[in-house]
């Protein structure tokens, strides 16, 4: 089968389509043909190396060579003591443990899988599982009338979290770069901010939540950005700066009345399903940038890691 893989962390340009042999399912696995897999900020930390936490279990060279892990495609095997399961299914869900979504062929263990529903397509359905189980459990504090910023409101996590704010009723504060501005409005965001010229935690009422994707400033600004009883959760950043906010950050926010500290995103389908529901009810909508093929994965990668990306971009490997 064809496959995009790497031997070591590094930019891009590491990344080689390549012949592998198709992987066999083990038990509680599926074999799938795939469809579709949408890319993650979490494959350009594995791809780079950075942050530190994304090279667990391979410190020094990758563990899994194939990056990947929000897929939709079809069960062409299955591996001893699966039920609920069967060849020809269409399925899609978070392999974020074995990966391997740039590639004609994946296993994945039916724990992470649900079928896809009819009315959902495979390039949708593979926008949703990582993504929206952060902004469903990201913003589910958010009510009507509370004011609510998302840093990084124009990516995979952000589309959905923005929506998802939006739905209940809250006013929404967007941030991303300059180039994001229009599409973070065209979300539903009552205001937007670059953050390059501008300083969100200053000058602006404060926030009943903040939902951070990035984890760029000091557990100081956070504080001051909340309103009393307010909530910051972060979902990702440096590892040094994700400490300060799990030890210095949630005493600080103690102190003050605050709940400073990181988000800890739970996964599985029971995660992420409801989000399909909303989208084919209409109420959440997908927003896929662009569709590319296998041989342009290394540009969907970059498209992604570097900031560009207007919601989600998706790898089709046929």
């Amino acid at each position: 089968m064809r496959a995009v893989a790497y031997d070591r962390y590094g930019p891009p340009d590491v990344l080689r389509l390549v012949d592998l042999p198709e992987p066999e399912p083990g038990p509680g696995q599926v074999q799938l043909r795939v469809a579709a897999t949408s890319v993650n900020l979490s494959d350009w930390e594995t791809l780079v190396g950075s942050p530190a936490y994304s090279r667990i279990g391979g410190l020094r060279a990758p563990r899994r060579r194939v990056l990947g892990s929000d897929i939709a495609g079809r069960v062409t095997g299955v591996g001893p003591g699966v039920s609920g399961f069967a060849v020809g299914d269409e399925v899609y869900g978070d392999n974020l443990d074995l990966k391997g979504g740039f590639a004609e062929y994946a296993v994945a263990p039916v724990s992470a899988l649900a079928h896809r529903p009819d009315g959902l397509s495979a390039v949708d359905a593979s926008t949703i599982p990582q993504a929206a189980a952060i902004a469903l459990q990201g913003t589910a504090t958010a009510t009507a009338g509370s004011r609510v910023l998302i840093n990084g409101a124009g990516g995979g996590s952000g589309t959905f979290a923005v929506q998802l704010a939006k739905r209940v009723g809250a006013h929404v504060t967007g941030v991303d770069n300059a180039g994001k501005l229009d599409f973070m409005r065209s979300l539903g965001c009552d205001e937007v901010i670059d953050y390059r010229s501008d300083d969100y935690t200053r000058g602006r009422p404060p926030y009943d939540l903040i939902l951070d994707m990035v984890t760029g400033r000091s557990v100081f600004a956070y504080r001051r950005a909340l309103a009393r009883g307010g909530r910051y959760r972060c979902s990702g950043g440096p590892v040094r700066a994700l400490l300060r906010v799990a030890t210095v950050g949630a005493a600080a926010g103690l102190l003050t009345g605050r709940r400073i500290g990181m988000l800890i995103v739970r996964e599985g389908p029971e995660h992420f399903e409801p989000i399909a529901r909303l989208c084919l009810d209409g109420e959440v909508t997908t927003r896929v940038d662009r569709v590319l093929p296998l041989e342009e994965t290394a540009d969907a990668l970059a498209r992604v890691g570097h900031g560009r990306a207007l919601g989600k971009v998706v790898v089709v490997p046929g």
